[in-house]
C-alpha cells in the first residue's frame, strides 16, 4: 500500500520550447507545489546538449526528472538513440534526480552506460500503451520485464478505454514489490492519477495549466492539490464520487471535497466517467468505494442494479444516490433530486408577492409542467404529484410522455404541442432536459416566449450556464426564477447527509457554491 514507499510524489510535466521558458516553468512548478519537475527535452525546439542541459538541471528549484521521448513511445525526438542516452548520461551526471528510458531501449541503454552510472540519479524505466489496458497477468508480467533489466522505478502508462481498466492497474500497483508509476490516460483514466496515492503509486503528474499536458487526461496540479487534496489521501481514504456521461462539467468535485475537508472527513470525491453502471459497480465493490452520486444517463438503470432501493426512489424509477452499506456491502439507492428541486420551487413559489406560507405545500392545486421524461422529469413529476400538483409531461418523444404522465395521473404533450400550450395563471414551467446546457448555450426547450408569459414560476436543472436562454425568456416574461443551482445544492445536501450519516453544513455548502460561480 501507499505506505511502501512513502508519500505519492507530484510531478509537474514541464514540455516548453525554449530552455529559458522551462527554466521559468520549473519556478512556477515549485510555487505551485509541485515535488518534481519533468524536462520533456524532446520538445525543445532546439537542443544543445551540454549548455542546455547545464543550465537547466544546475540551479534546478526542485528535483527534476529527465525525459527525451522518441516519437515511437509517443515523444517528439526523432533521431538516433545515442544522441538520446548521452544527453539522459550526461543529465545524471549533472545531478539529475530521475531519467525515464523506454522499456525497448531499456538495456541499450545500462550498457551503454557499461558501469558509468552516476550515483543518486534513480532510473525509470517506461511502458506506454496508447490504444488500451492490458490484463491484470499481462500487466504484472510488463512489471516483472521491467524490473530485469534493472529499473529502480517501474512506470506504465496504459490508455483506458473504459474506467473499469483503472481498476486492474490500482491491482497491480498494490501488489507490486518495488516503487511503480502506474497510470491511465484518457479522461476515463483521471482516477488512476487522483487515486493513486491510495494504492501506493510513486508519483503523479499534474500540469501547471490547462493545454500543457505531456499525456491525455492529466488534471492540473491546482485541482490535485486544492479540489482532490491529493497529499491527504491515504490507504484508508474512502473515495466518492460522481458516475455519469459525462461528468467533466459537474462542480460536485469542488463542492463535496470542500465540504469532506471543512468538517475534516478522510474522503475524496473523484469523478468516474462511466459507460455501463453495472460494470462498474461490481468492479469498484471495495468497501472504499462507500458512495456514488449518479448522473444521466445512468439514473433509472441503477434501480434496477441497487440492491435495496428507496419506496420513493423506486415509484419515481430513477437513483441519483448510490450508498455502499457498510454492514453489509450492498448497495442501497436514494434520490435527492426530488427533494431538492421540489423545495426549490415550493420556496421559489412562496417568494412571489402576496404568497402566504401555510402548512400545504404552494404547490398543492397548481398545474406543474414539466419538460423532459427521463430520470429528472421523473423525480420532478412524482415530487409535484405528492404535494398535490395538477401534471402535465412534455417530452420531445410523445409516448414516454404519456407513460409518464400515465404513471403520476397527468397528461401529456409533445414538445411541439407545448409551443401552443397557454398554461392557467399561476402554473410551474419545469425543464429537467440537457437542451440549453453548456457549450449549447443558445438552444432552449420552448422558443415561443409567448407561451412563456404564462407561467408564475419558471424552473431549469441546469446549472452550467447558470441562467438559461429558458430562463433569461422567462425572467423577461415576468416569471418568477428558480435555478438548477439551487436544485444541485439541495440534492447535494441531501447526498451528504447520506454519505455521512449526519447533518449537513448548509450555509457552508451554499457558500462553497457561490464561491464558485
Amino acid at each position: 500500500m501507499a505506505e511502501k514507499f512513502g508519500s505519492t510524489l507530484l510531478c509537474a510535466p514541464v514540455v516548453e520550447k525554449t530552455v529559458e521558458e522551462m527554466v521559468a516553468e520549473m519556478s512556477a512548478a515549485r510555487s505551485q507545489g509541485a515535488d518534481v519537475a519533468e524536462l520533456r527535452i524532446d520538445h525543445l525546439a532546439a537542443f544543445e546538449m551540454r549548455p542546455d542541459l547545464e543550465l537547466l538541471i544546475k540551479n534546478r528549484p526542485l528535483p527534476v526528472l529527465v525525459t527525451y521521448r522518441p516519437k515511437w513511445e509517443g515523444g517528439q525526438y526523432e533521431g538516433d538513440d545515442r544522441k538520446r542516452f548521452e544527453a539522459l548520461h550526461l543529465a545524471m551526471e549533472l545531478g539529475a534526480e530521475y531519467v525515464d528510458v523506454e522499456l525497448k531501449v531499456a538495456r541499450e541503454f545500462l550498457h551503454f552506460l557499461s558501469g558509468k552510472r552516476p550515483e543518486g540519479a534513480k532510473l525509470i524505466v517506461s511502458s506506454h500503451n496508447y490504444q488500451f489496458t492490458p490484463s491484470t497477468e499481462e500487466l504484472s508480467t510488463l512489471v516483472a520485464r521491467i524490473q530485469a533489466v534493472g529499473a529502480d522505478i517501474v512506470k506504465i502508462a496504459t490508455f483506458a478505454v473504459d474506467i473499469c481498466d483503472v481498476a486492474r492497474m490500482f491491482q497491480v500497483l498494490v501488489h507490486c514489490q518495488v516503487p511503480m508509476i502506474g497510470l491511465c490516460m484518457g479522461e476515463r483514466g483521471v482516477i488512476s492519477r487522483i487515486l493513486c496515492p491510495k494504492f501506493g503509486g510513486y508519483l503523479t503528474f499534474g500540469t501547471l495549466s490547462a493545454g500543457k499536458e505531456s499525456a491525455p487526461g492529466q488534471p492540473t496540479m491546482s485541482d490535485l492539490l486544492d479540489v482532490y487534496r491529493i497529499k491527504q489521501i491515504g490507504v484508508d481514504t474512502k473515495v466518492y464520487g460522481l458516475i455519469g456521461k459525462p461528468v467533466g462539467h459537474s462542480k460536485s468535485p469542488k463542492l463535496h471535497n470542500a465540504v469532506f475537508k471543512a468538517v475534516g472527513l478522510n474522503a475524496v470525491y473523484v469523478p468516474f466517467l462511466t459507460d455501463n453502471l453495472a460494470n462498474f459497480l461490481n468492479t469498484y465493490s471495495s468497501p472504499d468505494f462507500t458512495g456514488f452520486s449518479n448522473t444521466m444517463p445512468h439514473k433509472e438503470t441503477a434501480v434496477t442494479l441497487c440492491h435495496e432501493v428507496d419506496p420513493v426512489a423506486k415509484s419515481i424509477g430513477a437513483v441519483n444516490t448510490i450508498i455502499r452499506r457498510q454492514t453489509d456491502g450492498k448497495l442501497v439507492g436514494y434520490n435527492t433530486d426530488y427533494t431538492g428541486a421540489i423545495s426549490a420551487i415550493e420556496d421559489g413559489i412562496r417568494g412571489l408577492q402576496g404568497h402566504k406560507d401555510g402548512t400545504v405545500s404552494p404547490l398543492a392545486g397548481r398545474l406543474f409542467v414539466v419538460i423532459g421524461a427521463g430520470g429528472a422529469g421523473r423525480a420532478l413529476a412524482f415530487g409535484a404529484k405528492y404535494k398535490g400538483a395538477r401534471v402535465m409531461i412534455a417530452n420531445r418523444t410523445y409516448d414516454r410522455a404519456r407513460e409518464l404522465a400515465d404513471l403520476v395521473g397527468g397528461q401529456a404533450l409533445s414538445l411541439t404541442e407545448l409551443e401552443n400550450f397557454h398554461a392557467e395563471e399561476g402554473a410551474v414551467l419545469a425543464n429537467t432536459t440537457s437542451i440549453g446546457m453548456n457549450p449549447n448555450i443558445h438552444d432552449t426547450p420552448l422558443s415561443s416566449k409567448q407561451a412563456l408569459s404564462s407561467y408564475a414560476v419558471v424552473f431549469d436543472a441546469i446549472y452550467n450556464p447558470k441562467v438559461t436562454r429558458l430562463m433569461r425568456e422567462a425572467r423577461e416574461c415576468g416569471a418568477a426564477l428558480v435555478s438548477g443551482e439551487e436544485m444541485f445544492l439541495r440534492q447535494a445536501m441531501g447526498q451528504f447527509e447520506l454519505f455521512t450519516n449526519s447533518s449537513a453544513p448548509s450555509d457552508l455548502m451554499r457558500e462553497i457554491i457561490m464561491k464558485s460561480t
